[in-house]
């Protein structure tokens, strides 16, 4: 059976191979630090709950991780200006609000049915293939 990160939800075991990719003690863990709590974490954060769980890990092990992870489609990566990246498993079409108050990362999922043509100005004839959409503000 092949395994689709999509299809996976926190409280499923996590599959020996997802997308190819065979998930070893240290991703699965990696994996599930970010599927159980979906805040957006940097690196370092998944390394701090990770070390809980794995002592001997190491922050450059975490990295790599991460790393296989997303370069298999299983997770993926958010930049925010000059922060340091963060992941998000979550691989539907959405975006992120990021309330500068708190530093909190949202995802925010777009309405059914609606079209980015219909309130953006798009060059005819063009085909879009990715969406990075954040959104800025504070949760009051």
């Amino acid at each position: 059976m092949v395994h689709n990160a999509e299809n996976i939800s926190e409280n499923d075991e996590i599959p020996a191979v997802i997308k190819g990719l065979r998930m070893t003690r240290q991703r699965r863990e990696v994996y599930k630090t970010l599927m159980a709590d979906r805040v957006h974490p940097t690196a370092q954060d998944v390394f701090v709950v990770v070390k809980d769980r794995l002592p001997q890990i190491s922050l450059a092990t975490v990295y790599n991780c991460l790393e296989a992870l997303t370069q298999h489609g299983i997770i993926k990566q958010v930049h925010f200006d000059r922060e340091p990246c963060r992941y998000c498993p979550n691989l539907h079409d959405h975006g992120h609000f990021h309330d500068q108050k708190s530093g909190r990362i949202v995802d925010v999922t777009f309405k059914p049915g609606v079209c980015l043509g219909d309130f953006l100005e798009i060059p005819e004839g063009a085909v879009i293939n990715h969406v990075e959409l954040t959104l800025r503000g504070s949760i009051h």
